[in-house]
């Protein structure tokens, strides 16, 4: 007889909406291959959650233990900048409002019962953004082809991360090379969030909630672009699954 399969804790990760897929006639919703074969690697099942209405938000992230809060575009500047169209950068791309709502929805509903959440890239702008905190629109750089690169687009750079925090357990290490590719930064911190995380120029590459009721970490860079061949990358989704796979976790927050 077979031995009988772990059941892997369910990790919901919220879908990004996309015009057009290569695979498709029409527009989709998508997540990152990686991402999800990062998760299911790490033990946990990916749970492809599909945008929906902010206020359903918390009942369908009750039936899962984990939630991973991925890339994609830049968060609306009204949400954390006044919302003036001067107040909008020209460098912002793919603001997706409905995307925002849920997201925020999620990341905030996660936050309040403790649920284990590793946050990457936007997802680490979405949740300083939902606890009171701003982003600076635009980090600069020049423009190829009329993209802005600046210099933590298309970048793999070395990343110091604090001695004894989460990111730096999860990693197993204190240095890592961080595969980067973000023209938004941290500007100020929400509310209880505290940088463990920083690049060679000083910008904010982890952040945590030492005070939260759960595991948390979220990072500035995009752990899945190495992790099936860098343990270190790979152990930041091991130490989110592991979190979510505890007996006594209740995602109802009770």
């Amino acid at each position: 007889m077979e031995p009988a399969l772990r059941r892997r804790p369910l990790i919901a990760l919220p879908q990004r909406y996309a015009a057009s897929t290569s695979a498709l006639r029409y527009e989709a919703v998508v997540t990152a291959r990686a991402l999800a074969e990062a998760v299911f690697r790490a033990g946990g099942e990916p749970f492809m959650m599909l945008p929906g209405p902010p206020g359903e938000a918390a009942a369908r992230l009750a039936r899962c233990e984990g939630l991973l809060l991925p890339g994609g575009g830049d968060v609306a500047p009204w949400r954390y900048a006044g919302g003036s169209p001067s107040e909008v950068h020209g460098a912002v791309y793919d603001v997706d409002d409905a995307q925002d709502a849920f997201d925020f929805a999620l990341a905030r509903r996660a936050l309040t019962c403790g649920l284990p959440v590793l946050a990457v890239c936007r997802g680490l702008q979405v949740v300083n953004v939902a606890l009171g905190g701003s982003l600076r629109q635009d980090m600069g750089g020049v423009e190829v082809e009329g993209v802005p690169e600046g210099a933590h687009r298309h970048v793999v750079h070395p990343v110091r991360v604090a001695a004894g925090s989460a990111v730096a357990r999860a990693l197993g290490a204190e240095t890592v090379s961080a595969s980067c590719f973000h023209h938004q930064c941290v500007e100020r911190l929400g509310r209880g969030l505290v940088a463990t995380g920083w690049a060679a120029d000083g910008t904010v590459e982890a952040l945590e909630l030492p005070g939260g009721e759960g595991w948390f970490a979220a990072i500035q860079w995009h752990p899945e672009d190495t992790a099936a061949s860098d343990a270190a990358q790979q152990g930041l989704f091991g130490a989110l699954v592991q979190a979510a796979g505890l007996k006594d976790f209740s995602p109802s927050g009770a």
